[in-house]
């Protein structure tokens, strides 16, 4: 009694204009964009730690994976080492808020492959799979001081979904650290 709610997280949505517009897939020379198969799983879960994920084992993948569109869980492979460097997966995850939703989820990197555009690939890969399938509420939930990750969001064509009173001031907020006009409504 009387404990404050946890924040929500902030919410974004692919927007209805864009359902017929899937985005490009561009991958950075030396790596290959993919589809997980088996034998990537360890590899997958130092990823998702790599990017601060801590709870992530083999449990947990086996879980999100049931819920993934078939051809839906990419990765990015760095060619010379072989090593998986970036992941996101297009996810089956209807909620209250979208009852018919496709949720982008669990998008990583690991930090020595930053700055080459692994997380926009991923993400529009992952964006691509949903319009393949012809979802219609695509979505995705992200935290406020995620912001590399919220500019590859804005940049893919993602929209904050102001979904709860607080949301506008946040993404305001977000907008001002990341040095973007705030321009919805």
């Amino acid at each position: 009694m009387g404990e404050e709610m946890a924040e929500q997280q902030l919410q974004m949505v692919w927007p209805k204009r864009l359902l017929k517009s899937p985005p490009e897939v561009v991958v950075a020379e030396g790596y290959a964009l993919r589809v997980f198969e088996p034998g990537d799983e360890f590899q997958y879960v130092e990823v998702t730690r790599a990017a601060g994920f801590e709870n992530w084992d083999l449990e947990k993948l086996r879980k999100i994976q049931a819920g993934c569109l078939p051809d839906g869980l990419f990765v990015v492979e760095h060619l010379e080492s072989g090593r998986l460097a970036a992941t996101a997966l297009a996810q089956r995850n209807p909620d209250a808020l979208h009852p018919e939703g496709g949720e982008l989820g669990w998008v990583a990197a690991r930090p020595e492959h930053g700055g080459r555009g692994l997380g926009l690939a991923v993400c529009a890969a992952a964006t691509k799979r949903f319009l393949e399938d012809e979802f219609e509420d695509i979505y995705l939930k992200t935290d406020d001081w995620r912001l590399a990750a919220l500019k590859v969001y804005l940049k893919l064509g993602y929209e904050p979904f102001l979904f709860a009173p607080d949301m506008k001031r946040r993404w305001a907020e977000v907008c001002g650290k990341l040095g973007r006009e705030w321009d919805w409504e």
